[in-house]
């Protein structure tokens, strides 16, 4: 089972409790802080929790030994996920995000950290030669994020993305393994 010890934050597999715990956050949860910013002009179709629970079941594994999805803890308490998933598996093109559900741990340097050990992760368990992530110019802590664990931005589209009946430009960064590790080795320093 992965689990990855942090300063501030575990990433660990999810059990079935958690998986019950982000089903409350990503369904019933009465404000939905998070799905103002991640993807909110991506219509979510609402499942069961058996549909839920099967869903976890379906693909977990991006890589053998390597799931696709870790949950975020603080103190044993589930605040969010890392997460990847394939745009292009031939060429390797797997694209990365974070959600940090429980809006009291928001700008506090949770996500940061969860963001990176879980980009280090990947590049660690994986012979992948960059990671990515996309996000709309209106998410700008998901944008800092990036930037502060070492993302460039590599496109902008612009006015790609409707919310709330505004245009916003579609954002996609990434890090290539070479940059990682250089960044790495000077943190060190």
């Amino acid at each position: 089972m992965v689990e990855i010890i942090g300063e501030k934050i575990t990433l660990t597999e999810a059990t079935e409790q958690y998986i019950d715990e982000l089903f409350f956050w990503k369904y019933e949860e009465t404000e939905q802080a998070a799905k103002k910013w991640n993807g909110p002009y991506i219509p979510e179709p609402k499942l069961t929790m058996k549909e839920y629970r099967e869903s976890w079941e379906n693909d977990y594994y991006i890589f053998p030994s390597v799931p696709n999805t870790l949950i975020i803890t603080v103190e044993g308490q589930l605040i969010g996920t890392v997460g990847s998933y394939w745009v292009d598996k031939n060429t390797n093109w797997l694209e990365t995000g974070i959600v940090i559900y429980d809006k009291n741990y928001w700008n506090g340097g949770y996500g940061s950290e969860a963001y990176s050990r879980w980009i280090d992760y990947l590049f660690q368990s994986t012979d992948i030669n960059r990671l990515g992530m996309s996000t709309w110019s209106g998410n700008i802590r998901m944008v800092k994020v990036a930037e502060k664990i070492g993302m460039k931005e590599e496109a902008r589209i612009r006015q790609a993305r409707m919310v709330d009946g505004i245009y916003y430009d579609a954002i996609k960064m990434g890090v290539m393994r070479k940059e990682w590790e250089e960044l790495q080795m000077r943190r060190r320093d």
